[in-house]
């Protein structure tokens, strides 16, 4: 794997997170991030835009855009601002790689109100666009002038319907020629523009339940559930009263949820790394059972780094096979891992998984077994247990 970041004359150490992945051809930045930097260090450099006010940086994946404008000015304020945790601790760690000063940093998530004024904003186009169209209304109601915006994506992603979301929320937009395969928009903003205006977070009933579920901007499946959920609410398990279960990557909370539903004497804890996931798990819990809140806790955590070994009962998870735009086995295999050293001796971790996955074979090697409690054309059900 290449960890060294070279631009403008910087050099880098920059590192994938978590770092013992199987990301063996891939790079912490890209042409992207390539991209941005450039602009941003050229217009930093021409004099025109206060220092002395933040820069503000949205969707950096692992850090190499904080990183490199940190590296040119050291006494540069940013503010970075992500729905992952993940990203936000892989950024604090290239930061310290590189004998950078954190302190110079304000991390937000993508919940939090943005700063009043700043001097730049360098985007990433985020990979969903109800996030994208999330975050351009709160950029609407803050930026003064359309050159303060430095936006880049690749070339393939920036499409007729994108610039339209631009225009539609900021002002009349356009992309540049390709360079490397990347594009970067400008933007000449409305004047007057109209008041920013968000459809999320989005309620919608579970159907024939009397659920309701809550989705913010970036959550997966926004109005409807996703048929591998819809499998798995058919084989959810049966449990003990005064037991724990782990809704592990909660997203909008079904799992849990549904498994409230079947045992209210239930404890959960809904755990994610996005902001948006465990803010929308709450407010499903609290739309559709509110008496039943107090026994459930909600985390933004890196898999269940902040729970005790032999600790719960339970642990149910829809396991993602992409971080970001790259395809990857690495973060069910971490949830597995941390399934195991959560669980009591005795206790089960039950998934649902695209039945072309290796996810069978994981299993049984880490617990030493597993079995197949239901399957179809496209998922399957499996549950291990924790024997010792």
């Amino acid at each position: 794997m290449n960890t060294h970041f070279t631009l403008a004359g910087i050099h880098l150490q920059l590192k994938r997170w978590p770092t013992d992945t199987d990301f063996v051809n891939l790079q912490a930045w890209d042409a992207v991030d390539e991209l941005l930097l450039s602009a941003a260090l050229k217009r930093l450099a021409s004099n025109q835009l206060s220092v002395s006010q933040p820069v503000l940086v949205l969707n950096d994946q692992f850090g190499a855009l904080s990183c490199l404008l940190l590296a040119r000015y050291p006494q540069l304020q940013l503010v970075h601002v992500s729905d992952s945790l993940v990203s936000q601790q892989a950024c604090k760690a290239n930061l310290q790689l590189n004998q950078l000063p954190t302190q110079q940093v304000q991390w937000l998530d993508s919940l939090a109100p943005l700063p009043d004024s700043f001097a730049l904003v360098l985007m990433r186009i985020p990979r969903d666009h109800g996030y994208l169209a999330y975050q351009l209304n709160l950029l609407g109601a803050k930026l003064q002038h359309g050159d303060q915006l430095l936006v880049a994506a690749r070339a393939r992603d920036i499409h007729k319907n994108l610039l339209l979301l631009f225009h539609n929320t900021l002002g009349p937009t356009s992309a540049s020629l390709t360079q490397r395969k990347c594009r970067y928009l400008q933007t000449s903003l409305a004047t007057p523009r109209h008041a920013p205006q968000s459809d999320w977070p989005k309620s919608w009933p579970l159907e024939q339940t009397g659920l309701t579920l809550v989705n913010h901007a970036n959550v997966f499946s926004g109005e409807r559930l996703d048929i591998g959920a819809r499998f798995f609410l058919q084989h959810l398990p049966t449990t003990e009263p005064e037991q724990r279960l782990v809704d592990l990557g909660c997203g909008n909370g079904v799992l849990g949820l549904s498994a409230l539903v079947a045992n209210p004497a239930l404890q959960v804890l809904f755990s994610d790394e996005s902001a948006m996931a465990v803010a929308s798990a709450k407010l499903s819990v609290a739309q559709s059972l509110p008496a039943l809140l107090e026994q459930c806790t909600f985390s933004q955590d890196d898999g269940l780094s902040q729970l005790a070994d032999q600790s719960v009962d339970w642990v149910l998870c829809n396991p993602p096979f992409h971080q970001q735009d790259t395809i990857t086995s690495h973060l069910a295999r971490q949830m597995f891992h941390d399934a195991w050293r959560v669980l009591k001796p005795g206790g089960r971790l039950r998934i649902v998984a695209n039945r072309h996955l290796p996810y069978g074979q994981q299993l049984s090697a880490l617990f030493g077994g597993v079995r197949c409690l239901a399957s179809q054309k496209k998922f399957v059900i499996l549950e291990s247990e924790r024997r010792k």
